[in-house]
């Protein structure tokens, strides 16, 4: 076995495919790779948000081995594995942006209002935060940058960034960070 074989080398990504990064980067033999997604954030909000969920992601030439170090490693942090196939959204994007977009939809077409959109899925589906101020929460322009990726791959509707989003993205408008998106802050 070569040094390398002893090595796992893992990245934190958000979003994107992992044989980009690690063909890209050359970080080390395909089989020994693993990608863990994790939005980028800073380690204490990335908890609060993302509770204890990570998702290793398995390319096409990823041993079992590599999954199970991986495993093993994400487990003695204190979060719970979740393995999903080497694709851009992976399982959480692939389940959160279409509903994201779903209320941003919503909301340019003056279906409901933002604070009513919000409400609604706090009170009626339990959410601890409305789908607009999420959008807020992670930032306008890297949920536009996640629609988009996700959009290029597979060419569905409900990944495309809605206009709204662009014309937001143009005035400033990144949510949280910048003190305004589909909500204002201090």
């Amino acid at each position: 076995m070569s040094p390398m074989s002893h090595t796992v080398s893992a990245e934190i990504v958000a979003n994107v495919l992992s044989v980009d990064v690690a063909v890209g980067d050359t970080v080390g033999p395909l089989d020994s790779v693993v990608l863990l997604e994790s939005m980028k954030m800073e380690i204490p909000v990335l908890a609060d948000v993302t509770g204890t969920v990570v998702e290793i992601v398995v390319a096409l030439d990823t041993d079992t081995e590599t999954v199970d170090r991986a495993k093993a490693f994400v487990e003695q942090i204190g979060k719970r594995p979740i393995e999903t196939k080497d694709r851009s959204g992976f399982i959480v994007n692939m389940l959160l942006v279409p509903y994201l977009m779903a209320a941003v939809r919503m909301f340019e077409d003056d279906f409901a209002s933002r604070e009513d959109i919000d409400m609604g899925m706090m009170l009626g589906c339990g959410h601890t935060m409305g789908p607009l101020a999420l959008c807020d929460f992670l930032g306008l322009d890297v949920l536009y940058a996640v629609c988009d990726s996700m959009y290029k791959e597979f060419k569905r509707d409900e990944y495309a960034p809605p206009p709204l989003m662009k014309r937001m993205l143009a005035s400033g408008r990144l949510g949280r960070k910048s003190g305004r998106g589909f909500y204002e802050y201090e």
